[in-house]
């Protein structure tokens, strides 16, 4: 087989268009089957080795910290907002992650104790907006970051054991109600 037939290894001259491959595949198969796709799929999908992947991701951690990076920027955005509302829209946009990618939620959620900092980084995020809510009255003060995390997981089970995206998407948002309900003021 001529070398033109296989092609070339381009080497570092490939490594963003790799690099854009390995996120852009990462992303729809952790959306698709979760964080814990095999990270060969990923590989595969994205039509590179997975020494390449390795070499652009050491951790299966870093590669969803980069796959995930926009959902951070926005949420980033949505706690800096200073009006009384942005808990409840900050929490409401963290359910809609939940219902669109499995593969966030498990990021944030799910295993914490193999990736602190993702749980870490959402805490510090929901900080903000949650004490200003609680300042301005649209949320109880008894509200804590645990009772947050703690809605979160509840949420992620409900998620999790859907038995389709209808469903999903139907009972997060059930859940979602009850708990602005319960801990409104």
């Amino acid at each position: 087989m001529s070398s033109s037939a296989r092609g070339s290894n381009r080497g570092p001259a490939a490594a963003a268009e790799n690099r854009h491959a390995l996120l852009s595949a990462a992303r729809e198969l952790f959306a698709e089957k979760g964080y814990n796709v095999p990270l060969s799929a990923i590989a595969r999908a994205a039509g590179v080795g997975q020494a390449v992947l390795y070499r652009h991701f050491p951790r299966r951690l870093d590669l969803a910290f980069a796959v995930f990076e926009e959902n951070f920027t926005e949420l980033e955005v949505l706690a800096a907002d200073q009006g009384p509302d942005a808990f409840e829209r900050f929490f409401a946009r963290l359910v809609d992650l939940m219902i669109e990618s499995l593969g966030f939620v498990e990021l944030v959620v799910g295993a914490r104790a193999d990736y602190e900092d993702g749980a870490g980084r959402l805490a510090a995020l929901v900080t903000g907006p949650l004490a200003r809510a609680q300042r301005a009255g649209v949320v109880a003060g008894e509200v804590t970051i645990a009772d947050v995390d703690l809605a979160l997981r509840m949420v992620y089970g409900v998620a999790v054991t859907a038995l389709d995206d209808e469903q999903r998407a139907r009972d997060v948002r059930a859940v979602h109600a009850e708990l602005l309900t319960r801990w409104r003021t």
